[in-house]
């Protein structure tokens, strides 16, 4: 099939078609279609200090303030031992993946 068809069909670039037809010829099929694992960044908190920052989350917030921010979160965080040198985008993270 033409490479101009096949962009019409599919609604994708020339580089896309021959991106896929090289990956095919290299090392077959499920090469070409399928994207290779990656093993990603390794995670840099452990389930622990991402329990404890949960924890330091659904606790009573500071004196004078009305619930936790991020910023006091982090303030806090970093008086405790395991969590010293967590940063504000961390803890932020942490709390979206677990609450």
């Amino acid at each position: 099939m033409p490479t101009t068809q096949i962009q019409q069909v599919l609604g994708v670039s020339r580089m896309v078609i021959w991106r896929t037809q090289s990956a095919y010829a290299e090392k077959g099929l499920d090469y070409a279609l399928y994207d290779a694992a990656r093993p990603g960044q390794p995670a840099k908190y452990s389930t622990d200090q991402e329990a404890e920052v949960v924890a330091l989350a659904c606790s009573q917030p500071p004196e004078g303030a009305v619930r936790w921010t991020i910023r006091l979160l982090t303030i806090a965080a970093g008086h405790r031992p395991k969590l010293a040198g967590i940063n504000r985008e961390s803890i932020r993270q942490i709390l979206k993946k677990r609450l």
